[in-house]
């Protein structure tokens, strides 16, 4: 079976080159010629002569020199090409490829310098030197603030008598000299060195009809702070409820969601692309677009469940959990999608293509949105009925309706089918409860 590190093709074709070099630029893997997708031989023709062939061509191309072995297989003749993981970049016809899964990628633009910067010297970008910064560019107030965060997870921090010596155990200054990662996070002005290094929030009538706008700029700790703050007092309705005396302002989104969306695009964004990090509130739903695709280990499926935590920029994540603004690493989209479940709205939806966004929808059980969706009159009246007291019988619908059995039965059956209410509990006992629908 075809994966990362496996792939068939029937017959050579120079073009396959470019399958050995992502090989050699990732884990390296098996070029398997004379096997068709499901492993089956066929055979190659002229076996000895492409034997030897093969070997200089890969030599002249690509500069490696993996195995190519003949093998016989159900009397079929076959050429398995084994390659090893190079510790240079090889390129085939002066591009870079990957392997990703079980394709070949092609690697462009910030993700082909993030490949010869980090990937191949074992190197993160946030690791590396600010050569232009000194430390008097630190903000010594924010690297104190950090201090009392940390102090949970790093007790002896309080002992530590300066900042200078903070941010060296964080790995955040090495030899006297600043990293990216410590510009980021504790720097008076990081857009002095980074310029995309910030936040754009926008009020959007349309996709292209802009009401109003704002630029959150300073270290990732305050653009967290600022952005967070001006979206609950600008962008965002409250609905005011009371708890006795006391009066409680709910948020048409999940705050808690949003903040770990918000700390998931500070830590994990590419801060090699000239993009910033983008917040867009639409009447319908809010949008948190990120430069920087996920690795390619990693899915939008895994994302629904717990799932291994590879950050672009580990040293960011690394304070960030130090300071308690994240718990556990893989589980932060399990809890943006459970607080949304527990708030009554749908399910976000996460993408990957080159940016990484996550899409908050509203409550889409209104009366015009049902409607919408083909819900008659009393289907309706029986969702928001569901809405306010959490379940419905079918005796209930035919009271708040006024319709026989068999005309409940067959719209509340409907409801099911159309993924609105789900059926639970069995004969007198059934009831029919609210399922949360992926928009």
């Amino acid at each position: 079976m075809e994966n990362q590190e496996v792939e068939y093709k029937k017959s050579w074709q120079d073009e396959y080159l470019a399958t050995i070099s992502a090989f050699a630029n990732s884990k390296g893997g098996r070029l398997i010629i004379g096997v068709d997708d499901k492993g089956n031989p066929v055979g190659v023709e002229n076996p000895k002569k492409l034997l030897e062939i093969l070997p200089n061509k890969i030599k002249d191309k690509l500069r490696i020199y993996p195995d190519v072995n003949l093998k016989e297989v159900n009397n079929k003749f076959i050429i398995e090409i084994k390659v090893n993981p190079s510790i240079f970049p090889i390129s085939y016809n002066g591009k870079f490829y990957i392997r990703s899964g079980s394709t070949t990628q092609t690697l462009e633009g910030q993700e082909l310098i993030t490949f010869f910067l980090l990937q191949k010297t074992g190197q993160t970008w946030d690791s590396l030197i600010e050569e232009e910064a000194t430390l008097d560019d630190i903000d010594i107030p924010t690297v104190e603030k950090f201090k009392s965060l940390a102090k949970d997870k790093i007790p002896s921090i309080s002992l530590e008598k300066g900042w200078k010596t903070t941010l060296e155990k964080l790995n955040l200054i090495k030899k006297g000299k600043i990293t990216k990662a410590g510009i980021l996070l504790f720097s008076k002005n990081p857009q002095k060195f980074y310029i995309q290094a910030k936040i754009k929030i926008g009020r959007f009538k349309s996709l292209t009809d802009i009401i109003s706008a704002d630029i959150i700029e300073g270290n990732l700790f305050e653009q967290l702070e600022k952005s967070l703050d001006i979206l609950r007092t600008k962008y965002l309705i409250s609905k005011t409820t009371f708890e006795g005396i006391h009066r409680k302002e709910i948020l048409e989104y999940p705050y808690e969601a949003l903040r770990e969306a918000l700390i998931n695009a500070l830590i994990h964004r590419d801060y090699l692309s000239t993009s910033e990090t983008q917040i867009r509130v639409y009447d319908d739903r809010l949008v948190i677009m990120n430069p920087g695709s996920l690795p390619p280990e990693i899915t939008i499926d895994m994302l629904k469940s717990e799932h291994p935590s590879k950050t672009r920029n580990p040293l960011l994540a690394t304070v960030f959990f130090y300071a308690g603004f994240i718990e556990t690493w893989g589980r932060g989209t399990i809890k943006i999608i459970e607080a949304c479940k527990d708030y009554g709205l749908p399910e976000p939806k996460f993408e990957n293509n080159g940016f990484m966004k996550v899409s908050f929808y509203k409550d889409i059980y209104t009366d015009e949105n049902l409607r919408k969706m083909g819900l008659n009159k009393r289907q309706v009246k029986a969702v928001m009925y569901v809405k306010e007291m959490g379940k419905i019988t079918n005796k209930e619908y035919r009271e708040i309706n006024s319709v026989s059995n068999k005309t409940a039965f067959l719209e509340l059956s409907d409801l099911v089918n159309k993924g609105f209410l789900k059926e639970e509990g069995k004969g007198k006992n059934t009831c029919y409860v609210m399922r949360v629908i992926e928009m």
